[in-house]
């Protein structure tokens, strides 16, 4: 069968404008299939304002309900049983879609694809991973980036086994660097939970590097950064601040000290290159890991872009099947451990 890719064409904060056009994007330079999740009649009305779509594969599945930002996540999720991420989500537990894609409300996609996919044995909670670009051309990744707000030590210590066996099954690295979020480099530097939590990733099999700075996130020194969603979801935001006040500052300095027509062309160039290399959009979604299926989670306020890398990740990682490398391993690591699963009556 070919891989389907769902998508929830009503999630963010332009729905369904950014979904459908990103989808397009996605279909004519990847091949990729779309199903995009939502009322029919609105897609479809949206739709025809693209007349070469009718020769993409692009589909339409119906989902008469949305989930909306300002929705409590778990009743909505419970309430809205025909909902676009209910929808979406059972085509991937059905073995209809590939990977499920949503930029709406994130409460209430995680609690879906826990609830409808079930998570994966050996782990007690999924986790949001970030990509994050690297002063050396490289990338880390962020995990967590705000699935659970308040963690245990068990929790970074899956976390940890999740995003090495992620880095090393999407980038091909061997041996991915694993390193701890904390304060200071020393083993006894942080809070509570890190300090029991490094005793923890320093015995599983893996090439923990031990504790690592916020700076160390962007050196390239580590490829995968493990930390508590409160604290990952932070540095995330604060990356992502930080990215749009050089972006603007460096664009506003350029256009006030370059005269020269030549210069000029060479500075734009160099800053198009600067400012594709720090831009969120070119990373995708965030994948959640620890879930039976493949899920991402993207902003709300996504653009065409956006949904475009998106899909192309989503597409990506199915096609790597990492969520089947993740469960063997996760498995083979505390064999004994099956959680129960939560049922939900569709």
């Amino acid at each position: 069968m070919h891989r389907v890719i769902a998508l929830d064409a009503m999630g963010s904060d332009r729905a369904p404008k950014p979904e459908i056009e990103g989808a397009i994007q996605a279909s004519r330079r990847f091949g990729i299939h779309v199903a995009l999740v939502g009322p029919e009649e609105i897609l479809q009305a949206e739709l025809s304002r693209h007349p070469f779509s009718g020769s993409l594969p692009i589909t339409i599945v119906h989902a008469s309900e949305v989930i909306t930002m300002e929705d409590k996540a778990v009743q909505a999720v419970r309430a809205k049983r025909d909902s676009s991420m209910r929808v979406g989500s059972r085509l991937v537990r059905e073995g209809k879609a590939a990977a499920f894609i949503s930029a709406g409300n994130t409460g209430a996609a995680m609690a879906t694809a826990k609830m409808v996919l079930g998570g994966l044995p050996g782990v007690d909670r999924p986790a949001l991973v970030a990509i994050i670009p690297t002063a050396v051309g490289t990338v880390s990744t962020l995990l967590d980036v705000g699935a659970n707000v308040d963690c245990k030590p068990h929790n970074l210590e899956q976390f940890a086994m999740m995003g090495e066996i992620y880095f090393r099954s999407m980038f091909g690295t061997p041996r991915p660097r694993v390193g701890l979020l904390s304060i200071g480099e020393e083993e006894g530097k942080g809070n509570e939970l890190t300090r029991e939590s490094y005793p923890l990733l320093k015995q599983l099999p893996i090439n923990f590097v031990g504790n690592v700075e916020g700076r160390d996130i962007y050196n390239g020194k580590v490829d995968v950064i493990v930390s508590d969603g409160f604290v990952g979801n932070v540095a995330l935001k604060t990356s992502e601040g930080v990215a749009n006040l050089v972006r603007s500052t460096l664009k506003e300095t350029l256009a006030a000290t370059i005269t020269r027509q030549v210069g000029y062309l060479l500075s734009r160039s160099a800053f198009h290159d600067f400012k594709k290399r720090l831009d969120h959009t070119e990373y995708g979604g965030a994948p959640l890991l620890g879930i039976k299926g493949a899920c991402f989670i993207t902003h709300g306020s996504s653009n065409v872009n956006a949904i475009k890398n998106a899909v192309r990740v989503a597409n990506d990682f199915a096609e790597r099947d990492i969520t089947a490398h993740i469960e063997k391993e996760m498995a083979a690591l505390h064999p004994a451990e099956v959680p129960e699963e939560v049922k939900v009556d569709d």
